[in-house]
């Protein structure tokens, strides 16, 4: 199949899981028949079925609570997401990897026996920079030696200041107003002259953050990166955060939390209404209304802020979901026989200065069948490319696999695209950022819980933020703020 694939699909064990879930219902996505439509009176309503909401419900139940999980989607986990391509394999159009430190999740998906495999990082990488492209292994890229140098004192200032912003409240770091006025940029360009430099240092942004280091408020990366034990963590693949993947794809671990929660979720069900009283909430979607004592809103804070609430939200929660975006994201996945790159000793991956992809990966099934390589247009970039029509974007992708890995790149038989913005019910990846002032003047509001709501979702976690495992210690945490009211 040639062409650019834009579908969203529910596959394998994920079309059998949401028959389930369903009760049989004939087809993935159908909505839930009247004689398994869930009781209307519970202990927690959650909102979205992505791994924060179902970790919540699953251990809410798990404590013996009646619960119901509505979720917008006709399919469950959130902005995880498989994509078939041939044999039985599947790989990842959404969120995928997992390394060291990654417990919660790895042990969700342990519960279930969802193995791990290594991302693939054998052979050499190639770095696209300047008009000229060299092989190199190891974490950081070669550069000319003034540019090297500057790198290295200007990464030696930022893993300096990382650990000096608290996780549970970043806005009380020492100095936190200078960090929150300012961009990454600012800073960038403040503390290194070489181009080598604020390349490598603008690539991990996009890399990290899915935006631009002009977007993005210092003390938010510095946050960020201490969540996640380190910006060389965050941008290490082997030993780092895109260490490992999930046999299955990532998108399983929802599944399974979802066939053991049954028809506790409704699908379909967008939330469109929250009220609450002095005795619970009210919760009213495209599926009807729920009652419950407690409801856990488990979504990025730009979405929760389109949920109409009675009463209104207070100022300061709602000014934070009109300020934190989330980033720009469109994966581009071309599946090859076999994957040639590695037979030419290399792994798939490299770093390139030119648009409109930055960074690839040997994104293969576990076996290796069929060869897949993984590009990312990520910021300003995603943005300007998802205006053009899809021959155009087609042409520029391919282009840029070919100029970083050879002719035969650009014969892929399929091409696989997915635009995290232009989903409804997601509207961009990988997760929410604050630009400059919001953690300073919002941030207290992020994780408060208002009433008999709380917060949910990878952005509220004080944990790998912005990750799978983020999502599900959100879940956790969450379940365990309401389980002392009910």
């Amino acid at each position: 199949m040639s062409g650019v694939s834009r579908r969203e699909v529910v596959t394998g064990a994920a079309a059998a899981a949401t028959g389930a879930l369903l009760g049989g219902a004939a087809q993935a996505g159908a909505a839930p028949s009247a004689a398994r439509t869930p009781r209307r009176r519970v202990d927690v309503v959650v909102i979205g079925a992505g791994l924060a909401g179902l970790s919540a419900a699953s251990d809410l139940v798990r404590a013996g609570h009646s619960v119901v999980v509505l979720e917008a989607r006709t399919r469950v986990g959130g902005r995880t997401l498989n994509h078939p391509v041939g044999d039985g394999e599947v790989i990842e159009v959404g969120g995928e990897w997992v390394g060291p430190g990654q417990d919660r999740i790895i042990a969700r998906a342990r519960e279930f026996g969802i193995k791990t495999f290594k991302t693939y990082t054998k052979g050499a990488q190639i770095l696209d920079f300047e008009g000229k492209q060299t092989h190199f292994t190891g974490l950081i890229p070669p550069l000319p030696s003034p540019d090297a140098a500057d790198f290295g004192q200007l990464l030696g200032k930022v893993v300096a200041l990382q650990s000096t912003v608290p996780l549970t409240d970043p806005w009380m770091a020492p100095n936190a107003a200078t960090l929150d006025s300012q961009t990454v940029e600012t800073y960038m360009l403040a503390n290194s002259s070489t181009n080598g430099a604020q390349f490598l240092l603008e690539l991990a942004v996009k890399a990290i953050f899915a935006t631009d280091s002009r977007d993005l408020s210092l003390l938010h990366a510095l946050f960020y990166f201490h969540s996640g034990n380190g910006v060389i963590n965050l941008a290490s693949t082997a030993g780092g955060a895109q260490d490992s993947r999930f046999v299955g794809g990532s998108q399983l671990v929802s599944i399974e939390l979802a066939k053991r929660l049954g028809d506790r979720i409704a699908l379909g069900a967008a939330v469109r209404r929250i009220r609450q009283d002095r005795t619970g909430v009210t919760v009213t979607s495209d599926a009807g209304s729920w009652r419950g004592k407690r409801a856990i809103v488990a979504m990025s804070p730009m979405l929760a802020g389109r949920i109409d609430y009675e009463p209104a939200l207070p100022a300061l929660r709602d000014g934070l979901t009109q300020r934190v975006p989330n980033g720009s994201a469109i994966k581009y996945e071309a599946v090859f026989p076999k994957p040639f790159w590695r037979s030419a000793g290399l792994s798939g991956y490299s770093n390139s200065d030119r648009p409109p992809i930055h960074f690839t990966y040997d994104n293969s099934p576990p076996n290796g069948k069929p060869g897949v390589l993984l590009g990312f247009v990520v910021g300003e970039e995603a943005r300007a490319l998802g205006t053009l029509g899809p021959t155009e974007r087609r042409r520029q992708v391919l282009a840029a696999f070919v100029r970083l890995f050879g002719p035969q790149a650009g014969r892929p038989r399929e091409l696989i695209e997915h635009n995290w913005s232009e989903e409804p019910w997601t509207r961009g990846c990988y997760a929410g950022y604050m630009p400059p002032g919001v953690w300073s003047d919002f941030g207290s509001a992020l994780r408060e819980p208002i009433g008999r709501l709380h917060w949910a979702g990878t952005e509220t976690s004080e944990i790998f933020t912005g990750y799978m495992d983020g999502a599900v210690r959100s879940g956790e945490r969450a379940a365990a703020e309401v389980a002392p009211g009910l």
